[in-house]
Order: C-alpha cells, then structure tokens, then sequence
C-alpha cells in the first residue's frame, strides 16, 4: 500500500525524490469534490509509472484518499507519486511501493479571465533541452520551467513560448500550445521534449483526424490563424498577441474547444 507522507513524519520515504528527482505528478482541477478528467489524469500517471519502470499504485485507493483531501470548494490537487525507498544511489532494485503525495491550494480564479479575454504571450530566450528518455513525462524534476517562469517574471510576462536548441516550437512554460491553418489544427510533437498535458490528450481525442503532430519552426507558428494554450487547470486559454503580433479576435477553434472540454469530465 502506498504511504501518505503529512509534515509529522520522516523525509527518509521522500528521499529519492528530493534527492534524484524520482517521481512523476500530474495536477488537477478539483471542484464541488470532485476530481475533474479523472480518466486523463490516471492515465497520464499510470504511462508516467510504465515508462519509468515505478510500481503502479492501488489506484481506487488512491483516487478514495485524493477525493478525501477535498473540501468541496474550487481546488488544484497535486499527485505526485516517488519511487518507494529502497536502495541506495541510482539502482531500484529493492525500492517499494510508490510514495503518494497529496497537495490542495486554492484555484487561480484568474484562469477563468484569461478563458474569457485571451492572453498576450512573449517568446522565451531560454531553450528546452532534448531529452527522449523523459520527453512527455510531466517528472518532479522542473528546474527547466523553473528557469523560464524565472525569465517570464523578470520580463513581466504571463506566459511564454519555448523553442528548444534547434528553434523548433515545443510548448509553453505551462501549458501545450495549438494552433489552426484554416481547417487544420496542429500541435508541436514532443518526442523529443516537452509535457504531454491531459487536455493535449483530450484534446487528440475530441479532434481525431483534424490533428496533427508537428515539428517547425516559429514562422509557422506566426502565420497561423488561430493559436491556443491548454493545460488541467487553464483549460483552453485563446492567444491573443504572440511577440506583439496580433492574432485572431474570433478563436473560433479555441471556443469550440472549451465548450466541449467544460461539457466533459
């Protein structure tokens, strides 16, 4: 059975990941008690335990003792899970059940503005490293989105674009990015970096066949008709300017979206 760690108890069960950064999270939007896309949460988690070769958690427990941390008003809920304690150095062999953390704050109400108005984005100077191995895993170890959200701050910026080192488009600093070439929608492939969001994976569901996965360059991006941002807890958020340059005032693929990601759950 996974452990529950609370501020009383020993750190020797969270070693591995304040040491290593070993384990994986995703976040959520908690409402009225609920657990919002549920299904896309766990099954981000549960790729996230296959591919970083973690024991999988008893998930009914763990969905119980998420739903339990609720207080029914609008929440973010952080799960994270890191690798049970065990051996020494980097080996696993000897490590046991995933160590479940649980972390509730309050929801940034003004996600839901940015939904309604848009939002004005910059272009990062930093760059994603390549990274197969972890690319897509949303993993404890975010010292690169530590990095960009510390250029955005410092630039007065809400949010950011990301290039990696050969000027490709990969995401935003939180969020996956879209966009729409007339009746074609896009997204950046993230096979070699980057976080595979649970509304990017709604979002490959509801649109099928109108999305395709991408590789270019900022151009492209630039050309667009319509660009968008989404992650679990901005939901789907139109852009608005990008470097100064004004896109589409319609968002009319970004609308369609948000009816039917709200409509969902």
């Amino acid at each position: 059975m996974q452990n529950i760690i609370t501020s009383g108890e020993p750190l020797a069960a969270l070693a591995r990941g304040w040491q290593l950064g070993d384990g994986h999270f995703s976040t959520l939007h908690a409402q009225a008690g609920r657990l919002r896309h549920w299904r896309y949460h766990q099954a981000r988690l549960r790729d996230a335990c296959r591919r970083l070769r973690m024991p999988e958690p008893d998930w009914p427990r763990l969905q119980q003792d998420a739903l339990a941390v609720l207080d029914g008003s609008d929440q973010v809920l952080r799960i994270s899970l890191l690798r049970g304690p065990g051996a020494r150095g980097y080996g696993i062999d000897g490590c046991g059940e995933p160590t479940l953390v649980l972390n509730t704050a309050p929801f940034p109400v003004h996600y839901y503005d940015w939904r309604e108005r848009g939002l004005a984005i910059g272009l990062c100077h930093g760059r994603l490293g390549s990274s197969p191995l972890l690319a897509g895993l949303k993993t404890v170890n975010r010292l690169e989105q530590v990095l960009l959200k510390a250029e955005l701050e410092q630039r007065g910026l809400a949010e950011g674009l990301v290039l990696d080192g050969a000027e490709v488009v990969r995401e935003a600093v939180t969020a996956n990015l879209f966009w729409r070439e007339g009746s074609r929608i896009y997204t950046p492939d993230l096979s070699h970096g980057g976080v595979c969001g649970t509304v990017r994976a709604w979002s490959q569901d509801y649109l099928g066949g109108r999305l395709a996965m991408v590789s270019d360059g900022l151009p492209r991006l630039l050309a667009a008709d319509e660009i968008w941002l989404t992650n679990a807890l901005m939901g789907v958020v139109p852009v608005t300017l990008v470097e100064e340059q004004w896109k589409s005032s319609s968002f009319s693929t970004a609308r369609e979206l948000q009816r039917a990601y709200e409509q969902t759950d």
